[in-house]
């Protein structure tokens, strides 16, 4: 059982990561889809790449080592074409770029680099030297090498070499499902108007679309009302994915029902408060395996505990590496000053100017203030305390999208 004082965002985490477990394998095909996804086999060449002697450039194909400069032209060769003799002395190919080479080839001389001499004849102006302009068969990859090693991250060029290699099937670790519940009497989806006292869900909207940016499925399990018949059977729902994520009801009201109808389900607390602004209510459990959240309802809260222990959690599950959090130092090009009683972490605008990092902070109002993140890109760490920042000076940045 957690003890009742806040823990550390650092200590916090430690203990999300210990209970993360990385996803099963499970075959998808090479489409798009597998971008972000993690190879969970080692992936070899069928074939040698490329598995000929290949023109680099369009020119002539010659022999190195005969004496003569004047080359007597006996065939053109096209990408795609199979040479149907061997070169023999002081005969060349016209060949273009990508095309095999003849046998006895072993040099490409460009076409600027030649001048006429005579009918079907040319006259080499620069030195050849064997290897020149060729890419030799095997020179990418061997037959039965390792090409993509298990672990590796796909992107758009493993997905080019996947396809290079023949794999229109491929093991990765399975994406996780992730199921949001937000809670709460006063919410209403954003297709109704709000009555009295009401405001429209955007929890779950940002929530699911924050699952997503992590490569993860999310799975929207509609909004719970602030009682036990409204709250169980939607977390028992939500249990059966692999993480669940709840937002409101956390923190110590008369409505904040999620933590003892979370035990009651076996739910293991791990911790319920972190030192943290905002956020400080944040709950973690797990049952049989499953990672269970609990964010607080106030839409920034939400956003700045699933960025720094909800993604962690999915990188692990999707088998990536390297899911701690990654923090820059940035220097502040205006004044800004902030007094806290916490470690917060304040929205800014994060981006690369002649090669150092900058920051700039935006207007805030605080954890209800959802469309403040719409200016930042990056949450920066402040100490407790009054901290006051002059242009110039550095502060630690969280990242939570790409800053260009």
């Amino acid at each position: 059982m957690a003890g009742t004082e806040p823990l550390a965002v650092e200590a916090a985490l430690e203990k999300v990561l210990r209970q993360a477990r990385r996803m099963p394998p499970q075959t998808a095909s090479l489409t798009s889809g597998l971008l972000g996804l993690v190879l969970a086999e080692d992936v070899c060449a069928d074939r040698d790449s490329p598995p000929f002697a290949k023109s680099l450039v369009d020119g002539f194909a010659v022999r190195s080592h005969d004496r003569s400069p004047v080359r007597r032209v006996v065939v053109e060769l096209l990408a795609g074409a199979t040479p149907q003799r061997e070169l023999a002395a002081n005969e060349a190919a016209r060949i273009t770029t990508g095309a095999m080479l003849p046998p006895g080839a072993d040099a490409v001389i460009m076409q600027e680099h030649v001048e006429p001499a005579g009918p079907d004849s040319i006259r080499l102006l620069g030195e050849v030297r064997p290897g020149q302009n060729v890419l030799p068969q095997g020179a990418e990859m061997r037959q039965g090498e390792v090409v993509l090693q298990a672990g590796t991250l796909i992107r758009p060029q493993e997905i080019g070499v996947l396809a290079s290699l023949g794999k229109t099937a491929v093991a990765v670790f399975r994406q996780p499902i992730v199921a949001i519940l937000p809670t709460g009497d006063e919410l209403v989806e954003p297709g109704m108007m709000p009555g009295p006292g009401q405001i429209r869900n955007s929890n779950a909207a940002m929530l699911a679309a924050l699952v997503s940016r992590a490569n993860a499925l999310p799975r929207y399990l509609g909004i719970a009302r602030d009682t036990p018949e409204s709250l169980r059977p939607l977390i028992r729902e939500g249990l059966k994915s692999d993480l669940l994520v709840l937002s409101g009801g956390v923190s110590v009201g008369p409505l904040d029902l999620v933590p003892r109808l979370l035990a009651e389900e076996g739910v293991q607390l791990v911790f319920h408060q972190v030192a943290l602004k905002p956020g400080k209510p944040l709950l973690f459990g797990v049952r049989d395996g499953k990672l269970v959240f609990g964010l607080p309802g106030n839409p920034v809260s939400s956003f700045v505990g699933f960025e720094l222990f909800v993604r962690p959690a999915l990188r692990v599950m999707l088998g990536k590496a390297e899911p701690h959090l990654v923090l820059v130092e940035a220097s502040f090009t205006e004044h800004f000053r902030y007094r806290t009683d916490r470690p917060t972490y304040y929205p800014v605008k994060l981006w690369l100017e002649d090669g150092l990092w900058r920051v700039r902070a935006v207007r805030w109002l605080g954890s209800a203030d959802l469309r403040a993140l719409t200016q930042a890109n990056a949450l920066a760490c402040l100490a407790v305390g009054d901290s006051q920042f002059a242009p110039g000076q550095t502060v630690r940045v969280l990242a939570v999208e790409p800053p260009w």
